[in-house]
């Protein structure tokens, strides 16, 4: 009978918590970023810790970020462009969760923008998302890999969360 209520218990417990794709995706993120940034002597920052002095603050940028130049662009269909840079830390991991840095950064933006650029050619969102068709299902097929990378990477890193 206490083996019946024990299994009947331990069955009634919910699973563990997992996260969602868009989480996964950004804890690999930060998983592989600060590697990079460690890798590079540097401490990765987190939030509430105190503050650093501001050339630690502005290498631990340029590490993170790039340095100028911005080596992609991208001109919205409002005439604003969007720049990244390709040797920051999280360019680097961009480039490893994603497998095509480039083709990220401008499906990524695109997509990004829909709305916005519903609202600049006042026209619906179902309409703008029929002309960037392409960039929507190179989107969804670029972070189905991301997923899958980040699962991998996150399992490296110890989580079990994925």
């Amino acid at each position: 009978m206490i083996a019946l209520l024990c299994q009947s218990g331990c069955a009634s417990r919910p699973a563990p918590h997992s996260l969602s794709p868009d989480d996964t995706i950004k804890a690999a993120q930060q998983v592989l970023t600060d590697r990079c940034l460690t890798r590079q002597g540097l401490t990765p920052p987190r939030p509430g810790q105190r503050p650093r002095s501001s050339a630690q603050q502005q290498r631990i940028a340029d590490a993170l970020f790039g340095r100028p130049p911005a080596e992609l662009s991208l001109i919205l269909a409002n005439g604003v462009p969007v720049r990244a840079h390709t040797d920051g830390c999280l360019a680097a991991a961009q480039r490893t969760l994603y497998g095509d840095e480039k083709r990220w950064f401008e499906v990524s933006t695109v997509v990004n923008n829909l709305k916005s650029e519903a609202t600049y050619r006042k026209t619906s969102l179902s309409a703008v998302r029929v002309r960037h068709h392409s960039e929507l299902t190179e989107w969804r097929r670029l972070r189905s890999h991301a997923l899958d990378t980040s699962a991998r990477v996150l399992r490296g890193a110890g989580h079990r969360d994925t």
